[in-house]
């Protein structure tokens, strides 16, 4: 906010409007002006008023889109045609709660060039969270599905999240990327959304080995998951026995899916993969999601033995899922080496709570156990209705 009223003040002086944001040109920047000069903060001067500058100005006129009252707003847009710089006030304008203002402005921005139109996306999406604020976003949704490609591309690497995942949308409806380049978008992108809609997409387009060779090799599960479920439509349903050990619980899903439609049964392999000298992790937890009680419950709490503690830790949610979890066999895990081992045997223990002799919680609960063991003691004596004293 100061630096807003700082902006405001040299406005009100006559300096230019890129003098006077001193280089701050931000959609947050642009927004924060327009507060500023509607509610000045408390230490303003005494009676200061925008409306007492001359208006008849690139400053006046920035003042005056900005102004407290509807009338000058509205009386303001009648100059901003002259101003270029002053496009995105007018687009503050466009979510006016004034509907003259409002309306005003929204004619005025239809015919907005292009070029300036899109320079300003950041602005468009950041108030396309108001409640008046469809009508610029669809302005820009229209240009940009209608604007020569190079147009589009500069708002693919934006840094502001909204305007990354709008340009895409449009990208994508438009079929400006290849395949190629959709799967590895998603599979190099941290945003959930572009995720999905770039796997997709990629997976539309083609089944080409190469873009599924990208999304099965993805370190987003959803990407991974996306690539295991379109084997099925290649027809290559054995290569999703290689997923059945993902190390996450929604691409095993898929693969078990994909194995079933091509006529096989993943249980017996988990079973198989399970007995081997060296486990998977994700071998134990399969067996957990789609196993047996009675037949494989005996398998899990041999695994919940071996050295690697990322196999006992998944035993243990195997053991959890198959609702085959012993007090006394988990018990020493709240002690292990493996602070992911405890986590899992916590969670594991938290129905059996009350089974616990309180004074072997709280001994763990104590400054001299590890974190993980600490915690898991505090979780399972607030499940056992027992507070903690430490």
């Amino acid at each position: 906010m100061d630096d807003a009223w700082t902006a405001v003040r040299r406005l009100a002086e006559g300096r230019p409007l890129r003098e006077a944001l001193g280089g701050r040109d931000s959609a947050e920047d642009w927004v924060a002006l327009d507060l500023a000069v509607r509610y000045p903060p408390w230490y303003a001067p005494d009676g200061w008023d925008a409306s007492a500058r001359d208006r008849n100005t690139g400053p006046g006129t920035a003042l005056g889109l900005c102004h407290p009252s509807g009338r000058i707003r509205e009386a303001a847009l009648d100059r901003v045609s002259r101003y270029p710089d002053l496009l995105p006030l007018l687009i503050v304008r466009c979510t006016d709660w004034a509907t003259p203002v409002r309306e005003r402005a929204r004619d005025l921005l239809a015919s907005a060039e292009v070029p300036a139109l899109v320079a300003q996306a950041e602005l468009i999406m950041l108030l396309g969270r108001r409640e008046r604020g469809g009508f610029a976003v669809e302005l820009l949704g229209r240009v940009l599905r209608e604007c020569p490609a190079e147009t589009l591309h500069p708002l693919l690497a934006s840094e502001d999240r909204a305007t990354h995942r709008f340009a895409h949308r449009i990208a994508v409806e438009r079929g400006l990327l290849p395949p190629l380049r959709l799967a590895r978008i998603a599979a190099h992108s941290g945003d959930v959304v572009l995720q999905d809609l770039c796997a997709e997409a990629a997976l539309r387009q083609s089944g080409d080995a190469d873009v599924l060779g990208v999304l099965l090799a993805a370190r987003p599960p959803r990407v991974r998951a996306a690539g295991v479920t379109a084997l099925r439509r290649a027809g290559r349903y054995e290569e999703a026995r290689a997923h059945l050990t993902d190390r996450s619980g929604v691409v095993r899903a898929c693969a078990r899916y994909v194995v079933r439609q091509g006529g096989t049964d993943p249980l017996p392999l988990y079973r198989e993969l399970c007995t081997r000298e060296a486990v998977a992790p994700g071998a134990a937890a399969g067996l957990g999601e789609c196993g047996d009680r009675k037949a494989d419950a005996d398998t899990l709490w041999a695994l919940v033995r071996r050295p690697d503690p990322a196999v006992r830790a998944q035993a243990v949610n195997g053991l959890r899922a198959l609702d085959a979890v012993r007090r006394e066999g988990l018990m020493p895990l709240l002690d292990d080496p493996s602070s992911a081992v405890v986590r899992a045997a916590t969670r594991a223990l938290l129905p059996h709570a009350a089974e616990f002799p309180v004074a072997w919680l709280r001994g763990r609960d104590s400054p001299e156990s590890r974190r993980a063991v600490r915690v898991g003691a505090r979780r399972l004596l607030r499940a056992a209705g027992w507070p903690c004293v430490s």
